[in-house]
Order: C-alpha cells, then sequence, then structure tokens
C-alpha cells in the first residue's frame, strides 16, 4: 500500500486530518461558549423588579413575539420573570404632585410658570398653585393608562420627544402635554366668575369708576371676603377637576385629586399701578394727620388761653415751670425781679 506522508506547515502545525479535526473542536467550543453567553445574558434580562415607588407594566418583545401587556409588577417587587426580550413600563406609584408657581426653583415648568387668565372685568389674573394626585394601581386602571400613555411619546418644553415612562423627565413631560391643559382650563372658568377686586382687593384702587363718582377707598389686600371667594374658587376647581380629568384621558386614572389654591396676583403694570395708588393714599394720610395734629394743637391752645384769661396767675405759674434749668432770676418786664431759688 502506498503510505500517505504526513505534511506539516512551515510553522510545525499539522494540516493533515487529525489537525483538521482539532481545528473543527475549536471552532465549536466557541460558537457553542458564544451561543451559551447569549442564552445566559437574554435569560439574566429576562427579570425585573420595581422600588417601592415604582409599578412596572410589562410588554413583550422579541423578534418572534407580539408587544401586548404580558403583566403588571407590582410596587417593591423582588427579581420578576418577565420574558426574553420584554420591556417594562416604569410608573411612578406614590403620590405626585404638579406645581405651578412663580418661584423658578419649585415650579414644574422652567422659569417663571403661573397660569394668567383674565377675570370676569378684564384683569389678567396669576394663579399659583399645586394640583396631588396619586395613579390608581390596580391592574386594570394602571393597564388601560400604558395602552393609551405608554404607547405613544410627548414632546417637552425643550423639543424632545419623550414616553411617560422615561423617568421623571418623562413623567413631567407627560403631565405638562395632557393634565396641565385641563387644569388651566379649570382656573380660567372659575377665575372668570369673579371680578378683579373680588380676589384681590387692592384691584379696586385703581379699577375704573363711573365718570363724575369719587374714586375708590383704600381696602385691605387681606379682606376676609377676598380669602373667602379664593376658598370658593379653589372648592369649585376640587369639585371640576377630577371628572375633566377623566373626560380628558378618557378614563379614571387617578385618584386622590385636590387642587391647593396658593396665590392670586396681578399682572406687573396692574400691580405697579396698585402700589401708586397706595403711596398717593398714604401721602393723603399722611397729609390729613398733619392737619388733624394743628387743629388739636389749636384746640388746646384755645382752651388753655381760656385759662389763662380766667386766672393770670396760671399763666405765671406756667412760664415759671418752663424755665430751663439754672435759671435763677425772673424780671417780667418792668416788674421787679423774682428769685426763683
Amino acid at each position: 500500500m502506498q503510505r500517505l506522508n504526513r505534511q506539516t506547515s512551515p510553522a510545525g502545525v499539522s494540516t493533515g486530518p487529525s489537525g483538521g479535526r482539532v481545528g473543527l473542536w475549536i471552532s465549536g467550543l466557541v460558537v457553542v461558549a458564544l451561543v451559551l453567553l447569549g442564552t445566559a445574558i437574554a435569560l439574566f434580562s429576562g427579570f425585573d423588579k420595581t422600588t417601592g415607588g415604582q409599578v412596572g407594566v410589562v410588554r413583550n418583545g422579541g423578534a418572534f413575539d407580539n408587544n401586548r401587556i404580558r403583566q403588571v409588577i407590582t410596587p417593591g417587587s423582588g427579581l420578576t420573570w418577565t420574558g426574553i426580550a420584554s420591556d417594562t413600563h416604569k410608573y411612578p406609584a406614590q403620590q405626585r404632585f404638579y406645581t405651578i408657581t412663580a418661584d423658578t426653583s419649585r415650579g414644574d415648568t422652567s422659569g417663571v410658570d403661573v397660569v394668567t387668565t383674565p377675570s370676569s372685568d378684564g384683569v389678567d389674573m396669576g394663579i399659583e398653585g399645586t394640583i396631588y394626585f396619586t395613579l390608581k394601581l390596580d391592574e386594570a386602571s394602571i393597564k388601560g393608562f400604558d395602552e393609551k400613555f405608554g404607547t405613544r411619546q410627548f414632546r417637552g418644553i425643550d423639543g424632545e420627544l419623550r414616553h411617560a415612562y422615561d423617568d421623571e423627565a418623562g413623567w413631567g413631560t407627560f403631565l405638562d402635554s395632557i393634565v396641565r391643559p385641563v387644569i388651566e382650563n379649570d382656573l380660567r372658568i372659575q377665575v372668570n366668575k369673579f371680578r378683579c377686586a373680588e380676589l384681590v382687593s387692592s384691584c379696586a384702587l385703581v379699577q375704573n369708576t363711573t365718570p363724575g363718582t369719587a374714586r375708590p377707598a383704600p381696602v385691605n389686600p387681606a379682606g376676609t371676603q377676598n380669602n373667602t371667594n379664593i376658598a370658593k374658587m379653589q372648592d369649585a376647581v376640587n369639585e371640576s377637576l377630577p371628572k375633566d380629568l377623566d373626560d380628558m384621558l378618557g378614563g379614571d386614572f387617578f385618584e386622590g385629586i385636590r387642587f391647593n389654591l396658593a396665590r392670586v396676583t396681578l399682572p406687573k403694570n396692574v400691580q405697579d399701578a396698585v402700589n401708586k395708588a397706595q403711596a398717593a393714599y398714604a401721602a393723603v394720610s399722611e397729609a390729613q394727620a398733619r392737619v388733624a395734629q394743628a387743629q388739636a394743637d389749636a384746640d388746646a391752645n384755645k382752651k388753655r388761653q381760656e385759662g389763662y384769661n380766667a386766672c393770670p396767675a396760671c399763666a405765671q405759674i406756667d412760664i415759671i415751670k418752663a424755665f430751663p434749668p439754672g435759671l435763677t432770676t425772673y424780671a417780667p418786664g418792668g416788674a421787679a425781679a423774682v428769685p426763683l431759688k
């Protein structure tokens, strides 16, 4: 039989049948290792959990699966199997709030964030307050919320598109886009039921009066009636806001809805006019006080003179009492000098 000559490469590595089998084995092991690694990563990514302040809605994913809701992960869960390549939408599970304020460090919208809406007599009123609410956590409600608002994006004031479950920025963008307009509409309706002076009494200082009538008298900016009207407006918003949110969102997704009206303000130009009017009234009051004081002094002098006319000696006694300390002699006119000590 003819013998097969074993060939080697220049580097000394066998290229015969045995060397080929070794190469195949190595290649196979690498492939198996990669498959196992990918499987391990996929399996590990198939677990998720929520913190105490989160609720999770899990949607199927992957190339061979649908994107329907798979399950709901309750707040504060342990590691939960969610399926390979599934996506978890996490929403806030505790009470949240949305603040509207002129304080640039506290508002939910950057910069001065005040709802400005006209009163019944056409004065723009600035409304500041906070709405408190909680996302309903029962399975039907949270699934319905994700179907309506977890499958779309909202554009923020910075122009970026975000989902409602994209951390705090996404949740805030959702509130700005969906909840904020409902709050503004409710405030607009309620503020329009009152005149400016019924909410901010100092507004009466600069309101137009009927020709020929006197200007209004100064008012107390913190009047009891104004506080009552503000409380009425707040109660009306709290009555209408839950229903309006349900109508706007297309479902009952929030509970514990409460609006706290913090302050009603006037536009800067109106407030400046109020300040000038108050300063003018203060000047008038000061002048009136001086007139009253002068009149009182005159009346006192008149009474005093009447007393001196009835008792001339009393006048001399008062004169002596008014002398400065250290004076030893009093010589009234041509009369004899009177020693004082």
